[in-house]
């Protein structure tokens, strides 16, 4: 009888519980059948990836997310990045901006640009892109509760510069349900914010089809503690959502879907973020091939911008989160991402700086020119371990699907507190198993320094909020305040007979119309959430 080796650990699992085993052997994967399950890259299920030649043909884009301070400082911050190769933008946007505020409400006192750039109307938007030609880039907006009229005020900027609606390209994340789950910057109640989610559907399919009006987000939910297996259970759940109510509106899902991209976060342990990954993307064609009996090819492609995980990232060593980053990174390719933006090193103590963000992009392009795992696709399909992980992945997300279905959907599951238990669940134990050394954070609970390690961080001007409220105030006594007003009544009109909004809220953009003015208008009827519970959609 053989004696039974030690090892560090009685047993092995990932941050989702799934368990390692000590070896993968053929038996692990003798059930998965290669042409159904796993299959060639660019067709279904897509488990190798969404094109058929991946990064050979092309590499991801490479976004890195800026906003800070006044439009101005954000915008050579973007024509910095441009110029060191990023090829894609993506905006931070201050709290104020997030939840319907101008920058001289009371409300936003102190929030000023602090967490992303400020703005308050088209005014901002054309300075926040200034000498760079949109026609050119692609621009990802990390926006939810006033997307729809960052979106137009976006339109409108791109128009100006001689770029009609068909020709920019972008995503707005558009993701309410998420909202409410995990950041909390909602305004309206969950049914007002959907219909307006379903608005911009229907809008960008006429008008600007080249953008994507949904990033459905796992990305916050993970962020607020989930499991890997959560985030995409409960993020492929609200696109669930989402695509029921286009369907009771009358869209054609062949048509809505090929728009749908979805946002993921990328944490530390290696093997079940790429699992993830390829899991998702089949699940995800499943999903609509079998209970949207989608036919439209392109439709069925899971189309993935990843981040690097903010959450992960120590104050505590802070250079050592150049590796965390690399690692993640490297987890996002080996998955299949269609865009990354990678996480500065300093970014658990303030906004990034330049020297950071530079490090950052420099991380994305040395894995794609210097590395060699964007020679070949999806290197590690028929890894025992890597499919027989993508397996239990399917399996387990697929449970939690179920569960929702259930209960009566994700609106319900949200509104009865079961999403936000199980996240709190998830994360009390992973913070166990830290506080008991079961995950080691290196600097954190092991290998700890006793010495500082000095990191020269990013200040913001405190004067921003002085010198928006000058340009708000300029604003509203140059502009036609008769037509703004006329504009805003017709917005709320037509929230309150159910229109699509977003023609009208194209048109208080056109005219100058503030944020917070135009939510004001919609507030009128649909309320601030918290005030009057939820309306139907």
């Amino acid at each position: 009888m053989s004696k039974k080796v030690k090892e560090r650990k009685d047993s092995f699992t990932t941050p989702s519980g799934i368990e390692i085993n000590r070896l993968y052997t053929p038996a692990d994967t003798k059930e998965i059948d290669y042409d159904s399950e796993i299959g060639k890259p660019g067709s279904y299920p897509f488990t190798r990836g969404i094109q058929s030649t991946m990064y050979r043909g092309r590499l991801w884009t490479m976004r890195q997310y800026a906003g800070f301070g006044s439009a101005e400082e954000t915008n050579q911050r973007f024509k910095y990045l441009l110029d060191q190769g990023q090829t894609g933008l993506s905006v931070a946007f201050d709290l104020p901006t997030q939840m319907g505020y101008d920058s001289d409400d009371p409300v936003s006192r102190g929030e000023v640009g602090k967490v992303g750039v400020a703005i308050d109307s088209l005014q901002d938007i054309e300075i926040l892109f200034s000498g760079i030609a949109l026609s050119q880039v692609s621009t990802s907006m990390t926006i939810n509760a006033t997307a729809s009229m960052l979106l137009a005020m976006y339109m409108v900027a791109a128009e100006k510069q001689g770029v009609g609606p068909h020709e920019i390209r972008g995503t707005v994340q558009n993701d309410l349900l998420k909202e409410f789950i995990a950041r909390g910057t909602y305004i309206f109640p969950p049914g007002p914010s959907v219909k307006i989610t379903i608005d911009m559907l229907e809008y960008c399919r006429d008008s600007i089809p080249s953008w994507n009006p949904i990033s459905v987000s796992g990305y916050h939910i993970r962020e607020a503690g989930s499991s890997a297996v959560q985030e995409s259970a409960f993020m492929l759940a609200d696109a669930i959502e989402y695509l029921n109510h286009a369907q009771k509106r009358g869209l054609d899902i062949d048509q809505v879907a090929e728009r749908v991209s979805f946002f993921f976060a990328v944490h530390n342990n290696f093997l079940e973020e790429i699992a993830k990954f390829r899991a998702t993307r089949r699940l995800w064609a499943k999903i609509l091939k079998q209970r949207f009996r989608v036919k439209n090819q392109r439709a069925l492609k899971f189309r993935v911008h990843s981040q690097t995980s903010g959450v992960t990232l120590t104050a505590q060593q802070p250079k050592n989160n150049i590796m965390r980053v690399t690692m993640q990174a490297l987890a996002s390719v080996f998955g299949g991402t269609q865009s990354l933006h990678t996480n500065s090193y300093d970014e658990a103590l303030a906004l990034p700086s330049e020297e950071a963000a530079t490090i950052a992009l420099r991380t994305q392009q040395l894995i794609a020119h210097e590395s060699g795992i964007a020679d070949t696709i999806d290197p590690l399909a028929g890894s025992y371990a890597v499919e027989s992980l993508t397996d239990k992945m399917e399996q387990e997300v697929t449970k939690y699907i179920e569960i929702i279905d259930a209960k009566g959907g994700m609106i319900k599951c949200i509104e009865d507190g079961y999403i936000n238990q199980e996240i709190e669940e998830a994360s009390y134990k992973y913070q166990l198993e830290v506080e008991t050394k079961e995950r080691i954070i290196v600097g954190v609970n092991e290998y700890t320094t006793n010495q500082d390690d000095p990191v020269d961080i990013l200040k913001i001007n405190p004067q921003i909020e002085m010198i928006q409220k000058k340009k708000l105030d300029h604003l509203r006594k140059s502009r036609d305040n008769k037509k703004v007003n006329q504009g805003l009544s017709k917005l709320e009109n037509a929230a309150r007979t159910g229109e699509n909004l977003m023609p009208y809220i194209v048109q208080s953009v056109r005219d100058y119309a503030t944020i917070g003015e135009m939510t004001n208008a919609l507030q009128k009827i649909y309320t601030r959430y918290g005030k009057q519970s939820s309306r139907a959609v």
